[in-house]
């Protein structure tokens, strides 16, 4: 791979700690969820940093794919709503439910636009049989 670009994140005391970026864009306290056993908190956790990151990258790819296929999106958005649960044999995993708005574009249009962008999302592929991820689409009725 040749590498285009690094982030680079450091969390410290795990789950109710903090974490920061290397340039120092993110700087935020961490709380565990009420859910996980924790006291909630102000802070934020680490199902909704992925959360953001790949709404934010699965809404690019909508963006590369719609371009090539002469698409005017519109004002879009992607919300990810990623889910932490105990497996069969009581280990962690995690799910990922994908719901792309896509105002004004037809079922059958939006329907390939979604799939064909997540082939080529690179936090789609890093996931790929890893996670289970849901993909809905969301129209103006």
């Amino acid at each position: 791979m040749k590498t285009l670009y690094t982030g680079k994140a450091t969390a410290s005391g795990g789950r109710s700690g903090n974490v920061k970026t290397d340039d120092g864009k993110i700087d935020k306290s961490l709380s565990v969820p009420k859910g996980l056993g924790g006291e909630g908190g102000d802070g934020t956790n680490p199902e909704q940093l992925f959360g953001a990151a790949y709404a934010a990258c699965y809404g690019s790819a909508l963006e590369l794919i719609a371009e090539k296929e002469g698409v005017d999106l519109g004002d879009f958005s992607v919300t990810a709503s990623v889910s932490i649960g105990k497996s069969d044999e009581g280990d962690l995993d995690l799910s990922v439910v994908l719901d792309s708005y896509l105002p004004g574009v037809d079922v059958e249009t939006g329907e390939k636009l979604v799939n064909k962008a997540h082939e080529v999302c690179p936090y789609s592929r890093a996931t790929r049989d890893n996670i289970d991820v849901t993909l809905n689409l969301l129209l103006d009725e």
